[in-house]
């Protein structure tokens, strides 16, 4: 087998009825034929949408088959013995060129129970926002279920929603269970679970070009739902130069943002998990012992677990968000 380097993934492209073209304009990234661009995946192990390799000796592998020859060398021994050959984690960009659906995401018992799936935990980096763009997290006050219910019927849900104006290094964290939806003129960086269960609650009565709604799961919303107010719905954390900032740590995944002009040398002994670099803003030359790769704004590295080195030289300056499996 191939000695195992740092990985880059084929980007899959997701049109979507609220999608632009940011991913072209901002990121680079050539979406054609597609009429629009709203998501980007990344690094996914979702079943029919595998990653494939697109660098290197591994090119047009694919991110399972990797698992399942390399195992802990790959993802880590923890990560292995708990997943298997799952990959944990999906990464993705998204261009709100409009409101996305009130929605929410079932937790693992009732995915796994409802869908056979993983749960859906995740997290936003925001790398771009228009001039008052806004979003949803959570409720503005607790409610009751038949409060949530009422205003679901009236067309209120805006009424009871707690809403964040948002900028670019925000980050906001979304647990299983919390209503949200990302508003018009945000692009950001996603980290969640594998999991494509999304309940959508409300979609703004909008047509697609053929004049049909899209479907909605306002019933299986209703338990997954937590009608719970939190005091800090963003994550608020010390915005520093030159070196990594811990700022989301969770069961699924721990997060870092790294801010740099100068050279960052990065050891993993103590992380038992592969890592991902996502560039976020400008380029780096990814560097190991014996393997270099150049990395820029839109880009997403999956860096073995075998590998706990690594040093990121700035061709200007770059920002870059860093997750693993804790």
């Amino acid at each position: 087998m191939s000695k195992l380097y740092p990985l880059r993934f084929e980007t899959q492209f997701k049109d979507k009825i609220w999608g632009g073209n940011k991913i072209k304009t901002i990121l680079g990234k050539d979406f054609s034929p597609l009429p629009n661009c709203g998501e980007t995946w990344e690094i996914s192990g979702v079943k029919g949408n595998i990653s494939l390799v697109e660098n290197g000796p591994l090119k047009g592998k694919d991110l399972v088959s990797l698992i399942n020859s390399y195992q802990s060398e790959l993802v880590g021994k923890k990560v292995y013995d708990t997943f298997g050959n799952e990959f944990p984690l999906l990464i993705k960009f998204i261009d709100a060129n409009d409101d996305l659906s009130i929605q929410v995401h079932p937790g693992d018992a009732m995915a796994k129970e409802r869908h056979n799936s993983f749960g859906k935990t995740e997290m936003w980096y925001i790398f771009q926002a228009d001039q008052g763009a806004k979003l949803n997290t959570g409720f503005a006050k607790t409610i009751t279920k038949d409060t949530y219910l009422h205003h679901l019927k009236t067309n209120t849900l805006d009424q009871i929603l707690n809403f964040e104006n948002v900028a670019v290094d925000d980050v906001f964290f979304l647990p299983a269970g919390r209503v949200h939806y990302i508003g018009k003129g945000i692009c950001l960086a996603e980290i969640q679970q594998t999991s494509d269960i999304t309940y959508r609650i409300y979609d703004f009565d909008r047509k697609d070009d053929k004049g049909n709604t899209r479907e909605l799961h306002t019933d299986l919303a209703i338990d997954a739902i937590d009608y719970n107010y939190y005091p800090n719905y963003k994550t608020t954390f010390e915005k520093k130069k030159n070196e990594a900032v811990h700022v989301v740590d969770c069961q699924y995944f721990s997060t870092n943002v790294i801010d740099a002009n100068q050279t960052q040398h990065r050891n993993y002994i103590g992380v038992d998990s592969f890592v991902i670099y996502i560039c976020v803003d400008g380029c780096f030359e990814l560097k190991t012992d014996d393997f270099r790769m150049d990395v820029s704004k839109g880009q997403s590295v999956l860096v073995p677990a075998s590998i706990k080195n690594t040093t990121l030289i700035p061709k200007n300056s770059f920002k870059v968000v860093e997750t693993w499996v804790p």
